[in-house]
């Protein structure tokens, strides 16, 4: 009898444990190129803010996390052919991207920004921009914000892989700036050594029919991750978790109002 008991003890403490092992991964696309949200350390794990947040989402809602890496423009492709189950790689919710997927709520919000050589005057109606070239990473908002905006005011539209190629060519000269996330080009560009002799220019572009609503975490179309993600996102805000990511690697509040 003290056997059964303790078997049935046993049985008990298995099934109160966490389901880890049991449940399906949750296939996470990421583009592990943009610090400080994502990028490769020495050894080729990936880190980041986005990385940390998904892996604090995944412990919330006791799944595990599996990492997908994938170049920005093929994240919705491979989300849509179920090769991942959501984009969590600061990806911006615009009205033109929720025709194919859904977002869930926002876990952090900047604005993009203009980097050109230091001392480059730029006004709030960026007359100056005729006839330079401009990066944008392809697929992403800024490219479109660039071809529509810039553009027809002569600027020179020049679409990269990544965001990384592009800090490249402007400091080879190739290039005479970029359009991108302001926090990605401060830590990204700014603060190395490539980034000496270059600065902000031109006023903040915060305008929601290109930059959305914040960043979120893409998933299909009706799947119901976006109502589990949603509850994780606003638990790790009220636990601290999402805080203490957040104070890793900036020195304000990058979630906005």
């Amino acid at each position: 009898m003290k056997k059964l008991v303790l078997l049935g003890a046993l049985a008990l403490s298995v099934l109160s444990l966490p389901t880890f092992a049991d449940e399906k991964p949750l296939k996470i696309g990421i583009e592990a190129a943009y610090p400080p949200f994502a990028s490769k350390a020495p050894d080729g794990s990936i880190v980041g803010f986005d990385y940390d947040i998904g892996n604090a989402l995944c412990e919330q809602m006791q799944v595990k996390c599996q990492w997908v890496e994938q170049e920005f423009d093929g994240l919705i492709p491979a989300l849509k052919v179920r090769k991942i189950d959501a984009i969590l790689s600061s990806m911006s919710i615009t009205e033109d991207r929720k025709k194919s997927v859904d977002f869930t709520n926002k876990y952090y919000n900047t604005p993009a920004r203009l980097v050109m050589k230091a001392g480059t005057v730029v006004s709030d109606n960026l007359t100056e921009l005729k006839g330079k070239n401009i990066g944008v990473q392809r697929g992403s908002i800024h490219e479109r914000f660039a071809r529509e905006v810039l553009a027809p005011l002569g600027a020179e539209i020049k679409p990269y892989g990544s965001q990384n190629e592009i800090y490249l060519d402007v400091a080879a000269g190739r290039l005479d700036g970029t359009v991108a996330d302001a926090t990605l080009l401060d830590d990204g560009f700014l603060k190395t050594d490539a980034g000496k002799g270059y600065a902000f220019v031109g006023p903040a572009f915060t305008d929601v029919k290109y930059f959305g609503d914040g960043v979120g975490i893409a998933v299909r179309k009706g799947d119901a991750l976006k109502d589990k993600i949603n509850s994780a996102i606003a638990a790790i805000r009220e636990n601290g978790k999402y805080k203490q990511i957040q104070d890793k690697y900036f020195a304000f509040d990058i979630y906005g109002k």
